[in-house]
Order: C-alpha cells, then structure tokens, then sequence
C-alpha cells in the first residue's frame, strides 16, 4: 500500500512536469495538462493509477486552502460592501442558468428531478478557475478582482444551500426541508460569532506572543484552517465554508499577509491533485452516451454565462470591457456543478449518465473556458508573456 501510494504520486507529479513543460512550449493552459494526464492514467486509462477516490479526498484540501487564502484577502466590511453590489446580479444570473440548464435536460427525455439537478449544477462558476487565473498582485484588488471574487463568494453560500436542498431530499418535490434551512440560518451566524471570537481573544494573541517562530506561525495557521472546516462539516454546512469563513476572521489582521504568502504553495500543490483527480474519476466508455448532450449543456453554458454577467454588470453601470471580461472570467461551471452531481448520484436522484453528463459538461467549460482566460486576459499562466501577471 505505502508503495503504491508513493509510485502514484510520483507518476502525477512527475507526469504533471512533463506534461505542464509541453503545455508551456506549445503556450497551453497548465490546467489542461493536468486534466488530461488523469485522463491518461487513471483508473479509466492506462489504470497505472487506480486509488482515484484517495487522490481525490486529498485534491479537496486543495479547494479548502483555496478559500481560506480567499477569506484571508477579504476584510469583513469589504466583503459586506462587495457584495451588496453584485448580489442581484447573483441572483439573476443563478435563475437563468438553472432555466437554461433545465430546458436543456428535459430536452433529452431527462426527467423532472434530474432536470432540476442538472439546472442546479448550471448555476455556479468555478472558484478554482476565477481564483486561480486572476492575478493578486495586480487585478486582485482592482475593480475587476471585487467583482469577480463577491460574485464567486456570493455563489459559494448559494451552493450551500442547494447542497442543503439534495440532502433534503428528492429534488423532484421541488421543495426544500424547512428543518434543513432553518439548521443553516442558526448554524452559519453561530459558526461566524465563534471563528471571530476565537481569533481575537486566542489565536491572535498566541501568534503575537510567538511571531518569531516562522514554523509555529505555519502550523497555527493550517490547523485553523482545517480545524474550523471541520468544524464546519460537522455542524452540517460544508469544510469549504468553514475554511472561508477561518480566512475571514484573521483577514483584519496584518499577520493575513504573511499567512496567505506561506500558503500558497500548498494550495498549489493540492490543486495539482484535484485537477488530476477530475480527469482520473471521468469515466470515458460512457463518452459515447453523454457526448452530445455534455457538448451541448457546455456549449450553451459558455456562451450564455458571459453575455448575462455583460448585461448585468452593464445595467449596474460598468464599463463595457470590464464587464466582458468579468463575463468570460466567470463563464464555466464549478467544481460545485461535480459536487452536486456526485451528492445527487449516491442518494439516487439521477442517474450515473446523468451525472456523467454534468461531469463531461463541466470539464469541457474548464478546458475552454481556461483557453478563453489565458490567451486573451491576464493571469498567472496567460499563453504569452504580454499577458502574464501574478
């Protein structure tokens, strides 16, 4: 076992340079070279890597340090003022989506409940991708980095709530348990108080006294981060807001800087596990089954997501091109859109083509959304070195 873990990760990662060195020479998105080197060796590829839930489990702290990085970038009473300015563009834009992603389903003979599934999964853009192709140097703090970062959050606690929703039960009935709603308006502000709480009178305190240990001040960090996503997950919400709302609480601190700093290749590191284990858990027999209609969900996905976000942030008077670029920024969908398809497959809400139909569109809208980014915005990874920026 301890053998066969080593040899996976050292067939990902040295698989992940090689691939990541011909994606750079032939100016490709890093993102798709991941992806695709699952594909490739994974459980339904070469199979030289078959413990894909394993990678998988791991890839998730990946999406963990993620938004707690995210939440140490935001100060309270900047994330309130972000998004009281784009949450009606939020909400606008999650109903078209599951419209169109509803229609879209039942236009293939799905049925009511696998309709709403694969609507709901239309709903979000992706917070690895918005994340990790917007430079934090430069846009990050910039009107188009509030924008995009207020709208990503303001969809993360809207995926709460669906994920709420399918644990409710069948989302055919189209109704929400009241006892699930109401467990996440008490549990959220409880959780919110304690992390505030505890960072003022316990963990800032502790890290002031010992500032001198770089180590101490690294471990403290990744324990709260992980303890309070755990925390989280057990009171019922998810570990991704838990960790959102850990980067949140130190945000006001001037030790966030620093933190955010250690972490980053950490994150970087995990992502690389997730992007893998995308491509790995993708089952490609089904492809001919699930072709057409991935194709078309994705397709009508990256066209419609960014002329809604144009019209939207234009009604709320944006500039023209801040307002394109914001829209193709966030024109895909989620890791949530897999998510919600994973959650609603194990309790038998659909189908596993179904849920193959949402896996397939949601990797095609990564892939070329991704291409869209690089090559004609900045990013970390842009194809050229004009638009390269981090």
């Amino acid at each position: 076992m301890h053998t066969d873990f080593i040899f996976s990760f050292f067939l990902i990662f040295s698989g992940a340079a090689i691939l990541a060195t011909l994606a750079l020479f032939s100016r490709q998105p890093l993102l798709v070279a991941y992806i695709a080197l699952g594909c490739i060796l994974g459980p339904f590829g070469m199979k030289l890597v078959t413990n894909a839930d394993l990678i998988s489990e791991i890839a998730r702290t990946g999406i963990i340090f993620l938004l707690f990085l995210i939440g140490l970038d935001l100060q309270p009473k900047s994330l309130i003022q972000r998004s009281s300015r784009t949450a009606a563009a939020a909400i606008i834009s999650a109903l078209i989506f599951f419209l169109m992603g509803f229609l879209i389903a039942k236009a293939f003979g799905l049925s009511v409940g696998e309709s709403i599934v694969v609507g709901l999964s239309g709903i979000f853009s992706s917070t690895i991708i918005g994340i990790k192709l917007l430079p934090t140097t430069v846009l990050h703090h910039k009107r188009t980095g509030e924008l995009v970062v207020s709208m990503l959050l303001l969809q993360d606690l809207l995926a709460i709530v669906v994920i709420i929703f399918l644990k409710s039960g069948d989302p055919g009935n189209a109704f929400m348990h009241i006892k699930g709603l109401a467990s996440f308006l008490v549990t959220l502000p409880l959780l919110m108080v304690g992390a505030f709480g505890f960072v003022k009178y316990a963990f800032l305190p502790l890290l002031e006294k010992y500032d001198h240990f770089q180590e101490y001040i690294f471990l403290m960090s990744i324990g709260w981060c992980l303890g309070l996503a755990e925390l989280s997950h057990s009171i019922g919400l998810s570990t991704e807001i838990g960790a959102f709302i850990a980067g949140i609480s130190v945000a006001s601190s001037p030790i966030s800087i620093y933190i955010a700093n250690s972490l980053k290749p950490l994150r970087d590191f995990f992502l690389v596990l997730f992007f893998f284990s995308l491509g790995a858990g993708f089952n490609l027999s089904l492809i001919p089954l699930i072709l057409i209609p991935s194709v078309i969900l994705a397709m009508a996905m990256l066209i419609l997501k960014p002329l809604v976000f144009y019209f939207l942030l234009r009604t709320s008077d944006e500039a023209k091109n801040l307002s394109w670029e914001v829209g193709f920024r966030l024109g895909q969908n989620s890791e949530f859109s897999l998510l919600i398809a994973y959650i609603a497959a194990n309790a038998a809400f659909i189908s596993s083509t179904t849920s193959h139909i949402i896996q397939g569109a949601t990797i095609l809208t990564f892939i070329i959304s991704t291409y869209i980014v690089t090559f004609h915005y900045p990013s970390p990874i842009a194809a050229s070195a004009k638009l390269r920026r981090d």
